[in-house]
């Protein structure tokens, strides 16, 4: 585990790994292994679970603050991946969901050219089962359009859009914990396997970015 730790966080590659760490081979076996498995989905809800206990809050929160940000990917990366027109990226598009603390409940990645309300349901469905407290999802703009409904009538739970500046009749409007998940984002810029997506799929890069939280 240290080791994939390592290339997380220097962003290496696997052949590269210092020799003081298990083989490559078996060090990428593992990894392989416990991403099919689900493991690194599970450490991080675990983990999440007990940070909110230790911050003496309920195990399950009862709100969710969703953003996504595109990564551009590799020149050799021809899997799940497109361009955003929006901030002319190409690569893939990272949509997180997270708690008050900033902590994720949800991560999913696919191709940067997918509408936020066309990719937001692959995270939010990820939600599902896990946390019986969660009411309301805080989102952007780019959120607008048929999601709310699609939320409601499936889970229950309220999708609240909150608009930016540019997009209110008034130039000057407080974000309630938008800013949670941008902070949440700024936190994955500390691991130089996550500054561009290198890897061929993008559930491996899902999986990357889960260790990362």
């Amino acid at each position: 585990m240290n080791a994939i730790l390592y290339i997380n966080k220097t962003g290496c590659q696997w052949r590269m790994l210092p020799s003081d760490f298990a083989p490559w081979q078996t060090v990428y076996y593992y990894f392989r292994k416990w991403k099919l498995e689900g493991v690194f989905e599970e450490v991080m809800d675990a983990l999440h679970s007990l940070i909110r206990k230790q911050a003496g809050r309920e195990e399950s929160p009862s709100l969710g603050i969703m953003d996504s940000r595109s990564v551009k990917t590799s020149h050799h990366v021809d899997s799940d991946r497109g361009i955003d027109g929006n901030k002319k990226i190409k690569g893939r598009k990272e949509h997180i969901i997270v708690d008050t603390l900033g902590l994720p409940l949800a991560v999913t990645i696919h191709e940067a050219n997918l509408h936020d309300s066309k990719g937001a349901p692959q995270a939010i469905e990820k939600l599902a089962y896990k946390f019986p407290r969660l009411v309301k999802i805080l989102a952007d703009g780019g959120y607008r359009g048929d999601l709310a409904d699609w939320v409601k009538k499936k889970f229950g739970w309220i999708l609240e859009v909150v608009l930016r500046p540019d997009e209110c009749p008034s130039k000057f409007q407080v974000l309630p914990k938008r800013w949670i998940v941008e902070r949440s984002f700024s936190w994955l810029e500390n691991f130089r396997r996550l500054t561009i997506d290198y890897e061929f799929l993008a559930e491996t890069a899902e999986a990357m970015v889960q260790i990362a939280f």
